[in-house]
C-alpha cells in the first residue's frame, strides 16, 4: 500500500469523524475498532481491510467510495499536491534526524492547518520561481553548515586512495598522474575536441558520455586551463573511489533529478578538492601564514601556484579545514559579475553573518562588501589598461553599521575562462573575536582597509555623503520608518 493512500485515507477519516462530531472513542465503539488502531489509521500508518472500511463508513454515515477515494476536498487539496510531489519522497530528511513518515504524521494531526501552510508555501515557491532543485541545494547547504563543511569519511577515502594508487600528493598530484589514473585504472577515454564542435555546449566544462559495451568518454572543454582540467579529472576519480552511482553527467549540472544526485556531486567535488590539496600540507602552510604579523597578499596568492588550483578550489578547501582544525567561524561567497548585475552564485554561512540571498532577491548588495569591491577593482584595472596577473587579491576589515560584529575578509577576483567578458570573485569572511586575533596575527594589521558595511542598499541608513558607493536609494528603510511613524501615532491615541 502506497504511503499516499494511507495518509489520504487517514486524513479523510479524521475529517469525516470531526464533521460527525465523534471522538476516536465514539467512532471505535460504533465501528467495533480499538482507539489505538484508529489513531494509527488517522496518522497514515495503517490502512484497514475492506470489511473494516465498510464498518467505518456505516458509523460515519458515508459511503465506502467516500472513504477509499484518493480525492481530497478543496480544503485539503494542497496536501494532495504535496504528498504526490518528489519533495516528500526524495528530500533528505534523514540528514536532519527525521523521516518522511514523521513529517506526514505531523501533517495528519492538524490536516486543515497543515493544508493551509502547504498552500502558502506553494504560493511563495511559485511567486519566486522556486523549484525542487532549490530545496535540494538549500538542504545540502544546511547539511554542510551543520557539519562545518568537514566530512572525515571523505578525507579518509582520499587518504586511502592516494596510498593505494601511490599518488604523489604532497602538496598536489600532477595532471599527468591524474590522467594516467583515469585512463588506466578506470578505463576512460579523454577528448578535448568534440565539445568545441558543438556551440550550444560551450558553457559546459565537461560532459561524460557512456554507452553499453564502450568505455566512458570524458569530453572536456578545450578552453579550460590545466588547473581546471585537473579538478575535472579529480572529481571523476571521486565518483569511482566513493562508489557514487547517481550523478550529473555534465559540469555544471544541466538538470537535477534527485537529492541523491546533488549530494553525490558534492561528495565527488569534496573528494577532488581534498585530493588536489593535501590536508596536512595545507594545515602546516596556513599555520605559518596566520603567524605573519603583516597581511601579505602575494604570499597568499602563491598558494594557488603551489597547489596548482583555481581560486575557488583553494578558498573552498579552506572552508573545509579552518573550522575543524582552527576553530574559526567563517562564511564563503562567490559572486559573478557581467554587465551591471552582481549574482551570488554560491555561499556557505558558518559565521551566521547576514547574507541576503536566494531566488527572487531584487535588491542591491552592499557595494562595500569586499566580494563586490574587488570585482570593481578588477574592472577598473582592465579599463585603465593595467595588465597584471590574475587573480587579484585583497583583504578588508568589515563592520556592520548597526552591530559590533566585525569580519576579516579575504577575496580573489579573476575573469572567467569560459566567459571572458564576465568576472568572478571568491571571498572568505572570518568572524573577529579575541580567539581569532590570537590565531591570526595579521588581523590587526593597520594597512588592511576598514569599512562599515550593510546588507543591501535598500535597507542601509548611511547617507549619500557617508557612502559614495550606494547603488540604490534606501526605499525599504524609508518604508519601515514610515510604518514606525504610523505605529507611534496610533500608540499615542
Amino acid at each position: 500500500m502506497a504511503l499516499n493512500h494511507k495518509v489520504i485515507f487517514g486524513m479523510k477519516l479524521r475529517q469525516y469523524r470531526e464533521q460527525a462530531g465523534l471522538s476516536l472513542t465514539d467512532l471505535g465503539v460504533r465501528a467495533k475498532l480499538s482507539t489505538p488502531y484508529l489513531t494509527e489509521i488517522e496518522h497514515g500508518k495503517k490502512y484497514p481491510k475492506a470489511e473494516k472500511i465498510e464498518r467505518l463508513a456505516e458509523a460515519l454515515g458515508r459511503s465506502y467510495d467516500d472513504l477509499v477515494s484518493i480525492r481530497l476536498d478543496q480544503q485539503l487539496s494542497p496536501l494532495a499536491d504535496f504528498l504526490a510531489s518528489p519533495l516528500l519522497h526524495t528530500f533528505p530528511y534523514h540528514l536532519f534526524g527525521i523521516s518522511p513518515s514523521q513529517v506526514v504524521e505531523l501533517m495528519t494531526r492538524q490536516p486543515a492547518e497543515a493544508s493551509a501552510l502547504v498552500d502558502a508555501l506553494l504560493g511563495i515557491a511559485e511567486q519566486y520561481n522556486i523549484g525542487v532543485e532549490h530545496f535540494y541545494r538549500a538542504a545540502l547547504r544546511s547539511y554542510q553548515e551543520l557539519n562545518e563543511n568537514y566530512f572525515p569519511e571523505i578525507e579518509r577515502a582520499v587518504d586511502e586512495f592516494t596510498r593505494d594508487a601511490r599518488i604523489k600528493s604532497d602538496p598536489t598530484p600532477s595532471y599527468g598522474d591524474l590522467r594516467a589514473i583515469i585512463e588506466a585504472r578506470f578505463g576512460y577515454r579523454l577528448d578535448d575536441k568534440r565539445l568545441s564542435e558543438r556551440p550550444r555546449l560551450q558553457h559546459f566544462r565537461s560532459v561524460l558520455v557512456t554507452k553499453k559495451k564502450s568505455p566512458p568518454t570524458l569530453l572536456m572543454n578545450s578552453a579550460l586551463n590545466e588547473l581546471q582540467k585537473k579538478f575535472v579529472l579529480a572529481r571523476e576519480i571521486g565518483y569511482h573511489a566513493l562508489a557514487l552511482k547517481e550523478r550529473a553527467m555534465t559540469s555544471a549540472p544541466e538538470r537535477v533529478d534527485s537529492f541523491e544526485q546533488v549530494l553525490n556531486d558534492f561528495k565527488a567535488s569534496y573528494f577532488a578538492g581534498a585530493l588536489l590539496i593535501n590536508r596536512q600540507r595545507l594545515l602546516a602552510d596556513v599555520k605559518k601564514f596566520f603567524a605573519l604579523d603583516r597581511w601579505q597578499p602575494e604570499r597568499f596568492r602563491g598558494f594557488l601556484g603551489k597547489y596548482e588550483v583555481t581560486p575557488e578550489i583553494f578558498m573552498y578547501r579552506l572552508t573545509e579545514v579552518l573550522p575543524q582544525y582552527f576553530g574559526i567561524k567563517l562564511h564563503f561567497l562567490r559572486f559573478n559579475h557581467e554587465g551591471s548585475e552582481y549574482r551570488l552564485v554560491k555561499h556557505l554561512n558558518m559565521s551566521h553573518v547576514l547574507i541576503p540571498g536566494g531566488t527572487g532577491v531584487d535588491e542591491h548588495y552592499c557595494r562595500r562588501w569586499l566580494a563586490i569591491r574587488i570585482l570593481d577593482q578588477l574592472r577598473g584595472r582592465r579599463a585603465n589598461g593595467a595588465a597584471g596577473d590574475e587573480p587579484i587579491v585583497d583583504a578588508q576589515l568589515s563592520r556592520f553599521i548597526d552591530t559590533d560584529a566585525r569580519y576579516l575578509c579575504i577575496a580573489m577576483a579573476r575573469h572567467l575562462t569560459l566567459n571572458p567578458s564576465a568576472t568572478s570573485s571568491v571571498s572568505l569572511g572570518f568572524r573577529c573575536d579575541d580567539d581569532f586575533e590570537r590565531t591570526v596575527k595579521f588581523a590587526s594589521d593597520p594597512r588592511i582597509t576598514g569599512l562599515e558595511i550593510d546588507g543591501t542598499c535598500e535597507r542601509c541608513r548611511l547617507e549619500p555623503k557617508e557612502c559614495r558607493e550606494r547603488a540604490a536609494p534606501p526605499l525599504l528603510l524609508q518604508l519601515q520608518r514610515a510604518s514606525d511613524e504610523i505605529e507611534r501615532e496610533l500608540a499615542s491615541l
